[in-house]
């Protein structure tokens, strides 16, 4: 088991390093710092100051070593447009995106499970074969037209729920939150359900395939001639035995979800790291986008790792292989 887990930390840390290698080249090669940070009356002296501070006249393996510590410690210098540590931009950001990422998890689980079951029990009927196709439109939907279409119908013609914004929000310490006033709650349904749309059709189609298959097992059939009522043969017996790859996939989506909230926080102006990115983006927010891509980087790989040492812990013989 040691030899499992030393193998496991020592290919995340290889991943990591590569990925900071990526974003290095990034930021060393696109743009020029000085240039987005100094004014256009700026010196040359000025100018060399300035290149000489932040490290840029030094070697190529220097400043990628000092790159790598200073991620490690979670510095990844100044935002070259907010003229402000790049770490606290990101910290103002995250407890946006990651209050909305698990409103959007919470929701796919409460709707994609029950869905799963009922169209595995009622394989062939005319109600779970349109809840299939229905979950196939799902899949094949992209983000922003679905973020589009919720705008128009709940906050343009009905005016239920914002379209954009956070609304109202409460500082937790470092941590602001909008569960905790009205306005937030009702500012989070939208683009909660928008991202939470797709992994629901993932959970559902897998709880599906996962019943079916547990259903036609031994056990089943020996619980079903013994006389268990099928409410807890569905619910007590055969999901227990399905929830195993849906809490999998939960745990890898929750990366994915939060690499791809951009689109999500772009169409509903919702203030989190997506956004931060994309505004990065436009304005060539170098540091911003180095970092961005490392902490997304970094919380796939502790997902796989923790998913790895998970399997290692139930099923012996992926430690023995």
């Amino acid at each position: 088991m040691i030899v499992f887990l030393i193998k496991r930390i020592g290919n995340a840390i290889l991943v990591m390093l590569t990925v900071a290698f990526l974003a290095f080249l990034i930021f060393r090669f696109l743009g020029d710092p000085v240039e987005m940070m100094m004014n256009e009356s700026a010196t040359q002296v000025e100018r060399d100051e300035l290149r000489a501070r932040l490290g840029l006249n030094d070697s190529f393996l220097v400043q990628y070593g000092r790159f790598v510590v200073n991620a490690a410690q979670g510095e990844f210098g100044l935002s070259w447009r907010n003229q402000q540590a790049v770490t606290t931009l990101i910290a103002e950001r995250f407890p946006a995106t990651f209050e909305l990422v698990l409103i959007a998890t919470f929701i796919s689980l409460v709707i994609g499970i029950p869905l799963g079951v009922f169209t595995a029990i009622g394989r062939g009927r005319w109600w779970a074969e349109s809840l299939q196709f229905t979950s196939v439109v799902g899949v094949s939907l992209p983000s922003f037209l679905v973020g589009i279409l919720l705008i128009l119908t709940f906050s343009v013609s009905l005016g239920w729920l914002p379209g954009y914004g956070r609304g109202e929000v409460v500082p937790l310490g470092w941590w602001t939150t909008g569960l905790l006033t009205s306005s937030g709650r009702a500012a989070v349904v939208l683009p909660a359900l928008s991202l939470s749309l797709f992994q629901i059709t993932l959970v559902m189609r897998l709880v599906r395939a996962e019943m079916l298959e547990t259903l036609r097992a031994d056990f089943i059939k020996f619980a079903r001639a013994r006389g268990v009522p099928r409410r807890s043969l569905w619910f007590r017996h055969a999901l227990k035995n399905c929830l195993m790859p849906v809490i999998t996939l939960t745990a890898m989506q929750i990366g994915n979800l939060i690499a791809f909230a951009l689109v999500t926080e772009t169409v509903f102006q919702w203030p989190g790291m997506g956004m931060l990115f994309m505004q990065a983006v436009t304005f060539v927010d170098i540091p911003v986008m180095a970092a961005y891509l490392c902490i997304v980087s970094f919380i796939f790989v502790v997902l796989n790792t923790v998913v790895d040492i998970a399997y290692a812990v139930i099923d012996p013989r992926l430690r023995k292989s």
